[in-house]
């Protein structure tokens, strides 16, 4: 049986859910994900999850904050007055804004409360700060080649 190791390819079916059952994010089942073991292509915790699992192995993992998007930081929300905001911009609870910073890098943040004359935004990433729940299958394993060996002679 082949089991998956650093620098493998592998090819998983998963789902995210959040501890009350809300899915967050899953592969399509057309397009299942793919990633190289080691290459920090994907969260800590899912990649630890993955590796010595067997092809054709299910399981299902709760990764923490710490091996996922952190914890969520308080320096990193806001409140801001809302005339200092464009007037026509649609604020609610939930919405994502993009912002562009003057050295052209985006900023995504998360519009947390939306009162009469503040808003709260929050630029933690929106799954800082939780368990995460993933059902992972392991679909393929593509062993890692074995660098040139040179025979000496």
């Amino acid at each position: 049986m082949i089991r998956a190791a650093e620098n493998d390819t592998v090819k998983v079916h998963y789902s995210g859910e959040l501890a009350d059952g809300t899915v967050f994010d899953r592969s399509p089942d057309e397009r299942p994900l793919t990633f190289i073991i080691g290459k920090q292509e994907v969260i800590p915790g899912f990649e630890e999850a993955v590796v010595g699992m067997y092809m054709g192995e299910a399981k299902t993992v709760v990764v923490p904050p710490e091996k996922a998007y952190g914890a969520a930081k308080q320096e990193l929300i806001d409140t801001v007055n809302r005339e200092e905001l464009p007037a026509d911009l649609q604020l609610a609870e939930g919405v994502q804004l993009e912002v562009t910073r003057e050295d052209d890098s985006k900023l995504l943040l998360m519009v947390r409360q939306v009162t009469d004359d503040q808003v709260t935004l929050d630029a933690n990433h929106p799954l800082a700060g939780r368990d995460l729940t993933f059902k992972i299958k392991l679909l393929e394993v593509r062993k890692a080649e074995a660098g040139p060996t040179h025979l000496q002679g």
